[in-house]
């Protein structure tokens, strides 16, 4: 009987904790673009995941998503983004300024990018984590300190791939109600339009990567 109730306890505090882990409130469907929020805990910020299909090999996909001096041509708001520092073929280090609308100043950061591919599934991940350094902070800008994402790529056939995007960023200080929705919602959606018309361009048609099997 005691083995009975301490395993239905466990059974429901593990069913209430993956509930919370899948808690995604929808706020975007359109143009084959989903965007979800979820509350973090203890915190007054929002993750953002986005997902959405693109008719693009794995190499193609990624070759875009590591060239960030060309981030502001499809990163919604991005007014500027450049290499720091290239480690690898698969790892790097950028600069970024996000634009905001007077009066907020705009906000900047520093992250560290990475890609990797699991050999057997041969899905790709690509994690970017802000880091504090190697750029000064500039007069006028906010630096932001805290801000971590990760892309989730799978070939599903032939130049088709499911791509997930997870996103957790505070922009520090104190902004607007309706500046901290069009970041949660406006923000990933516009994105991801752009990253559609990005991989497209034909400088990126013949991509091939050390790292990556197609």
């Amino acid at each position: 009987m005691y083995k009975s109730r301490c395993l239905f306890f466990t059974l429901l505090f593990v069913c209430s904790f993956c509930s919370a882990q899948d808690d995604w409130k929808l706020r975007v469907d359109k143009d084959g673009i989903r965007v979800f929020t979820r509350k973090v805990a203890d915190s007054k910020l929002n993750t953002i995941k986005v997902e959405s299909s693109f008719a693009a090999t794995l190499s193609k996909f990624v070759a875009v998503i590591l060239d960030v001096n060309s981030g502001d041509q499809w990163l919604y708001s991005t007014r500027s983004s450049s290499l720091i520092k290239q480690v690898s073929p698969s790892e790097l280090f950028y600069y970024s300024e996000i634009g905001f609308p007077w009066p907020v100043a705009n906000r900047d950061f520093v992250a560290h990018l990475s890609a990797s591919q699991d050999p057997v599934t041969k899905t790709v991940t690509i994690k970017a984590t802000n880091i504090e350094g190697m750029v000064p902070e500039k007069k006028g800008i906010v630096r932001m300190t805290h801000s971590t994402g990760r892309w989730t790529i799978v070939a599903k056939a032939k130049n088709l791939l499911s791509v997930e995007y997870l996103l957790e960023a505070d922009p520090a200080g104190s902004l607007p109600a309706w500046l901290i929705n069009s970041l949660d919602t406006k923000g990933p959606f516009e994105t991801f339009k752009k990253l559609k018309e990005q991989v497209e361009k034909p400088v990126y048609t013949s991509a091939h990567l050390p790292f990556i099997v197609d």
